[in-house]
């Protein structure tokens, strides 16, 4: 997103952050999303209301004529113009909960879902009461470019960044960088089929989905979305921001342990995108030891890493992919079943590509990272037959600072990554070739020489040097002429200030 379309997001973030005071980021987080959510809901409301004004024999107060277009009922004292009348009465936050549970009870997908404790005597009402004047003029700003609805929906994103970034750590958790999401999308092409993303956060894998296909011409209906979240509240984060956007995801009645409780048992997808919480050593390993989804191997009881990669490559379709992020130490680590398993991950040939990024791309871990690609077919329709192949790439000098602790990538960067990737696969016209220092296609034979390393830095090699042809002498004639000119230009600065000081009565 360019910076420019977010001056309307920044405002509304900067003038929100004034408002919380000294309440904890994570509490604010939910206060503020929470009214984020109930304005889109009451606004969509309301703009169905009105088109039904307008029709002959339509009824504005139909239940049906709105759950027929999948917006959300909202029942008279939960609309936004009945909260906003009261924003600056000591029952406010009364109001709001009631408006919450009054939506979770007209609508059975948000059940359990809203936060609904305004009331609470710590949240200060004179600023919740100013957080709503504030979303109620945002609407003035939303109609300069005739979308309020696309307005709330990139600012609820834009305010996860956000308060990731304020959270640190235990922000992080829930919020994946958007130029990360983008790469994984932009290198898989959910164009159509089922996405799949065991541990969805705040839904940001999905967003970034359906934005691929809107913006590539495609059809929403044609990809079908599941997920599953473990933090109950993430997971509601997650479905708001589903709903915000107008996603019918499937993730779940309630939030669940993916390992434990798996909620999607029977699904077989076509991409699966996920960003896995990083080095997890108390997943409950040692109560899954004979489970069918180690089918490469049993992961260790002290790291979930190569749990989540078998668990991914489980619910792959015979011609799925997965994308997902993981710890650097994931390509090379030497313990005894995460190398098994990741000999015969590469053994099979499910291996397909493994990025380096950058350090600094995440809010809540300065550990490097890497992006992992796996598939159970490598001779696609459509593509160049790459079996018993690897793409190696190495990113790590990609992106730029975005702020002072943050890197991102430009659209340039994850063009230069996605187009070798899709010319490596022969799904685009470009030719591919290894680039020293970038890329580089590798046999399973040469992994084998590397002891089944899949450091990138390993296979892609030094940068060229520019070929340097001038010659020596006439190289260190032109570099002393330099440095002699340099130090006559010292000499004659040093007369002049000696001359100066001089002129005013001091004398070195």
């Amino acid at each position: 997103m360019a910076s420019a379309d977010l001056k309307i997001e920044e405002t509304l973030w900067a003038a929100a952050d004034k408002l919380r005071g000294s309440m904890d980021a994570s509490e604010y987080k939910n206060v503020v999303l929470g009214l984020i959510f109930l304005k889109y809901v009451s606004d969509s409301f309301e703009e169905k209301y009105n088109a039904l004004l307008q029709e002959e024999f339509a009824d504005p107060e139909d239940k049906d004529e709105y759950t027929a277009e999948n917006i959300f009922w909202v029942p008279k004292e939960a609309r936004w113009d009945v909260i906003s009348s009261k924003s600056k009465t000591p029952e406010i936050g009364q109001v709001i909960d009631k408006a919450m549970i009054a939506i979770e009870k007209e609508n059975r997908s948000l059940k359990n879902v809203l936060p609904k404790n305004f009331a609470r005597p710590q949240l200060d009402k004179i600023r919740l009461g100013e957080t709503i004047d504030l979303f109620t003029n945002a609407e003035k700003l939303g109609d300069k470019d005739g979308q309020k609805k696309d307005l709330l929906g990139r600012t609820y994103e834009y305010f996860l960044g956000k308060f990731a970034s304020a959270e640190g750590k235990g922000g992080g958790e829930f919020y994946t960088p958007s130029s990360v999401v983008k790469l994984l999308v932009e290198m898989l092409e959910p164009y159509s089929g089922r996405i799949y993303d065991p541990c969805c956060g705040s839904g940001g894998m999905f967003v970034q989905s359906e934005k691929f296909v809107e913006e590539h011409a495609g059809k929403i209906g044609d990809i079908a979305v599941y997920g599953q979240e473990f933090n109950p509240t993430t997971w509601q984060l997650c479905k708001m921001n589903l709903a915000i956007r107008g996603i019918d995801g499937n993730i779940g009645s309630n939030n669940a342990d993916t390992f434990h409780n798996d909620l999607h048992k029977g699904l077989k997808a076509d991409y699966i995108l996920a960003n896995p919480p990083f080095n997890i050593s108390d997943w409950g390993g040692e109560k899954l030891v004979d489970d069918v989804r180690w089918k490469y191997g049993v992961p260790p009881k002290g790291n979930a890493n190569y749990a989540w990669i078998q668990h991914m490559a489980s619910k792959l379709a015979p011609e799925g992919t997965a994308g997902f992020v993981l710890a650097n130490g994931s390509m090379s680590t030497s313990q005894r079943a995460e190398f098994a398993i990741r000999k015969e991950l590469i053994e099979k040939d499910l291996v397909e590509c493994i990025v380096t990024l950058p350090s600094q791309m995440f809010y809540s871990t300065q550990i490097p990272v890497c992006l992992w690609f796996i598939t159970k077919s490598k001779a696609k329709k459509n593509e160049r037959n790459h079996e018993g192949e690897i793409l190696f790439i190495d990113a790590r000098n990609e992106g730029f600072m975005a702020d002072r602790t943050h890197k991102e990538f430009s659209y340039v960067d994850m063009e230069k990554v996605t187009d070798t990737y899709h010319a490596w696969k022969g799904t685009i016209e470009a030719h591919y070739e290894d680039v020293a220092g970038f890329c580089g296609s590798k046999s399973l034979e040469v992994v084998r020489k590397h002891e089944y390393v899949l450091t990138p830095g390993r296979y892609v090699g030094l940068e060229d040097e520019e070929e340097d042809s001038e010659l020596f002498e006439e190289k260190m004639n032109r570099l002393t002429g330099t440095l002699s000119e340099n130090f006559a230009r010292s000499d004659k600065l040093e007369e002049d200030i000696k001359i100066a000081l001089k002129g005013i009565g001091y004398e070195i």
